[in-house]
């Protein structure tokens, strides 16, 4: 697989459809060295899925956990999804090895934390470059192969932050604000080739990513927003560690393996939904006005 520039071709391997072997089993995830990535990773190989994770704290050589029942399995390499380069090596490892893939399930990400005023613009482009930019970096290495079987599925880690902005959080926000129109968009695109593509939304889960949220350089001290900012945090720190763990998460995902004609759209928890489900009737401004009472 090439660079960024132009279409993907389908690989050599898959040119004759006719010879393709069945990879619905076969299982790319993103972000799997912890948090949502490493719990779907590890309860989808028991479940006789051939998982590939990728992350970029596995070491080089990666390592491979057989499932008890010895139909699946659990391998991990390296991965970098803000370099193309990393990206593509990783997919054609997959497909060199099976022969296709059946599901990218696209967890990688990371917060970051700080008032606009704080955030410089490369700190911007990095919180774009993981959390948009490697989707779409992951999109477009295995839709070639996908498109060539006639089957697939992309399965993105969204989150509610990209349904309501969070203060404090505006890059984050805006990051997975901008992961919801690309997961649209391909949603539509690949349709015809019978690729199923759906974004699951997320509340506050309990997992690392707490402890792995970063904060803008400016953010750490003299800043007019210091005290506000940390308190919001704060807020939201306690929020996602008295949450449920991923297992809310893989239940969703692994509900979405099981069936055809996914939605668009997987809102996880049920007082998000009915959160999503009552903005829709309330105006911006008292919605605004909740999120700041909560956070700013």
């Amino acid at each position: 697989m090439g660079g960024e520039a132009g279409s993907q071709r389908a690989p050599a391997a898959l040119a004759n459809r006719a010879e393709l072997k069945d990879c619905s089993p076969v299982i790319i995830i993103t972000g799997a060295s912890s948090g949502i990535g490493k719990a779907c990773a590890e309860h989808l190989a028991g479940k006789g899925y051939r998982v590939y994770g990728g992350a970029r704290r596995i070491p080089a050589g990666g390592a491979v956990v057989k499932a008890p029942s010895g139909e699946g399995f659990f391998k991990t390499f390296p991965l970098d999804v803000t370099q193309s380069a990393s990206v593509n090596e990783f997919v054609s490892r997959v497909i060199d090895a099976e022969g296709g893939i059946g599901t990218l399930i696209h967890a990688a990400g990371y917060a970051l934390a700080g008032a606009v005023e704080d955030i410089t613009p490369e700190e911007g482009v990095a919180q774009f470059q993981a959390n948009f930019f490697g989707a779409h970096r992951l999109y477009r290495a295995v839709l070639p192969a996908m498109r060539c079987q006639g089957y697939g599925r992309i399965i993105a880690i969204g989150s509610l932050a990209g349904l309501f902005p969070l203060p404090f959080q505006s890059m984050y926000s805006a990051s997975k604000y901008a992961l919801e129109a690309l997961t649209e968009a391909t949603r539509m695109e690949v349709a015809p080739f019978g690729i199923e593509v759906t974004i699951v939304d997320p509340g506050d889960i309990r997992t690392g990513f707490t402890a792995a949220r970063k904060w803008a350089v400016a953010a750490q001290g003299g800043s007019a927003y210091q005290e506000r900012s940390r308190r919001a945090v704060a807020a939201m720190a306690r929020s996602e560690q008295q949450a449920p763990g991923p297992g809310v998460v893989i239940r969703e995902i692994e509900r979405l393996l099981q069936m055809g004609g996914s939605p668009v759209r997987v809102v996880v928890g049920t007082q998000y939904k009915l959160v999503c489900f009552i903005s829709k009737f309330l105006p911006d401004r008292l919605v605004h006005r909740l999120l700041q009472r909560l956070y700013a």
